[in-house]
């Protein structure tokens, strides 16, 4: 079955940066959008940036100028540049296709912003 397995993530200050990559596996990675999603304590999970198979990129507004999603298709992998990050940026980051299938999620990688 497909497997996700995010990783890169840990204790920063504000201020600080930050680089998620997400290895995938048993899935044709090249022909996917892919996203990153959060999820904070007692929230829903939200996507906060997506890139396509051609390359067109999104993000959520509270995200924009400060992260970075690329893919890079010969390692199947989709990285998530994080920058300035703020206290709010505190969740648990997950990479998915988008729209996700449900039944795949990884275990997620924990990011703390805090002093």
């Amino acid at each position: 079955q497909v497997q996700l397995v995010e990783s890169g993530g840990g204790l920063v200050q504000p201020g600080g940066s930050l680089k998620l990559s997400c290895a995938a596996s048993r899935i044709i990675f090249s022909i996917f959008p892919w996203g990153w999603y959060r999820q904070a304590p007692g929230k829903q999970r939200e996507l906060v940036a997506a890139i396509t198979s051609a390359g067109t990129i999104n993000y959520e507004d509270s995200v924009k100028g400060r992260f970075s999603i690329s893919r890079d298709n010969a390692k199947n992998t989709v990285y998530l540049q994080m920058n300035s990050l703020k206290p709010e940026d505190t969740a648990v980051y997950y990479c998915n296709t988008k729209p996700p299938m449900t039944a795949y999620w990884g275990r997620g990688t924990q990011v703390t912003v805090s002093s």
